[in-house]
């Protein structure tokens, strides 16, 4: 099993929430976050002044996984949030140890 998060520009949500769905995934978590890489976040004016904005805002989407889906789900994430401008995002991927259902106390797979 496998955890994945995605962090992702805000207003690829919903085209991220779709694609997933599409491929059968039924579950995940979502955080609103700032953060910036590359891009060094940028620069605004208020009320005529200029300042610097060093964190934008950004989606962290959690999503647990079987090892077979993975690739699936790197691609339907990959495709929809890429706008192919800088900042699009990145997606981590680290194993999964155990997974245990609360409810129903289910394990491993079928627990996700």
């Amino acid at each position: 099993m496998k955890m994945i998060a995605a962090v992702i520009k805000p207003f690829k949500l919903d085209d991220v929430r779709e694609a997933l769905s599409k491929i059968g995934i039924q579950g995940m978590t979502i955080t609103e976050s700032k953060g910036f890489g590359r891009q060094k976040g940028h620069t605004e004016l208020y009320r005529g002044a200029e300042y610097v904005v060093d964190f934008l805002p950004k989606i962290k989407i959690e999503v647990a996984v079987d090892d077979d889906k993975l690739d699936d789900v790197i691609e339907a994430i990959t495709k929809s949030a890429s706008s192919g401008k800088i900042g699009d995002g990145k997606i981590f991927v680290s194993s999964l140890e155990q997974v245990i259902r609360i409810r129903t106390g289910e394990t491993g797979s079928e627990a996700i």
